[in-house]
């Protein structure tokens, strides 16, 4: 897709090679007019249905198109991550909406990812592990922070990055639309360079494919190619989930002042546990401190036991 001399896009979704069916889903509006994009700027979406749970690809396709449509009827407020905000939210309330209407004890839930680009700055949102990047000059930076259980924990220095790949609950996110009434949100500015991308993904690909690795490919082959290639390595590495990949690239002036990506968030509430694609609230200080003095707890129970089976063996 391309709508002016400004953005150029490709988003691509595969089912991978274990799933039977697509719980991502892939969507985008960009404007058709000066007049549109000055309202607007453009919005693309990547969603991954939650794994495990009932409906997932309606969970990612409905929450998108909500989006959109929120994130459009709301035209008259200039601060479009606000904007954007206030549109995933509602789009989650319309998925819980949803599933209360189909009566039928469904569970629906999906994260996503979203950008919005206006005026040389991008305004990245996300919710779960769906990963927004930042490529420039041949380096890639994730901008999104994975709201997943192994990133707390390499966060809180519990577990390296290598542990984290290899994690028994790494599948394990702590948020996504659909499962809370007011799920935690982050969002993102980044200003954007001439030439850069923007790289939005699903974990299917980033559990198979090394950011260095994605970096390389983007920087050697066409937009269109680099889908290709990296949703092949994905599958050609297990493809065990469903992968998706949206590039935009950014061909406009820099109009922003190049300052640090800010961030701000929505604030959680009440969470819940969706499928096998399992959520579980960070909590407060004071709550992992008592998880953390449960697992030592734990640790001596299980030396024990060791303990006692050793010098059973000996007597």
């Amino acid at each position: 897709m391309k709508n002016s001399e400004k953005i150029s896009a490709i988003l691509r979704t595969d089912t991978g090679l274990v799933r039977d069916h697509n719980e991502d889903f892939v969507s985008y509006w960009e404007p058709g007019s000066p007049e549109e994009e000055a309202r607007h700027g453009w919005l693309y979406i990547v969603a991954d249905g939650v794994g495990g749970a009932d409906a997932g690809e309606v969970a990612s396709k409905l929450s998108s198109e909500r989006t959109i449509t929120h994130y459009l009827e709301d035209s008259e407020s200039p601060d479009l991550g606000q904007r954007l905000l206030n549109a995933m939210q509602a789009a989650n309330t319309d998925l819980r909406q949803h599933v209360l209407e189909r009566n039928d004890n469904s569970r629906m839930a999906t994260t996503m990812v979203a950008a919005v680009l206006h005026k040389g700055l991008a305004y990245i949102a996300n919710v779960g592990d769906s990963r927004g990047y930042l490529w420039r000059n041949g380096r890639i930076q994730q901008v999104t922070k994975d709201q997943s259980l192994v990133a707390k924990l390499v966060e809180e220095g519990a577990i390296t990055e290598e542990e984290a790949h290899f994690h028994p609950r790494r599948n394990v996110i702590l948020y996504s639309l659909g499962s809370e009434r007011s799920p935690k949100i982050d969002l993102f500015e980044q200003p954007l360079q001439t030439g850069d991308m923007l790289f939005l993904c699903s974990d299917g690909l980033t559990r198979h494919v090394a950011d260095e690795e994605i970096a390389y490919v983007l920087s050697q082959e066409t937009m269109d190619t680099a889908c290709t290639t990296l949703i092949g390595r994905a599958n050609e590495r297990g493809g065990e989930d469903n992968i998706s990949v949206a590039i935009i690239r950014f061909d406009g002036e820099a109009t922003a002042v190049a300052h640090p990506t800010t961030h701000k968030t929505t604030a959680p509430q009440d969470s819940l546990v969706i499928g096998n694609r399992q959520q579980s609230p960070p909590g407060t200080a004071a709550h992992r401190s008592t998880l953390w003095l449960y697992t030592v707890v734990l640790g001596l129970v299980q030396s024990l036991l060791i303990f006692l089976v050793w010098f059973l063996l000996r007597v």
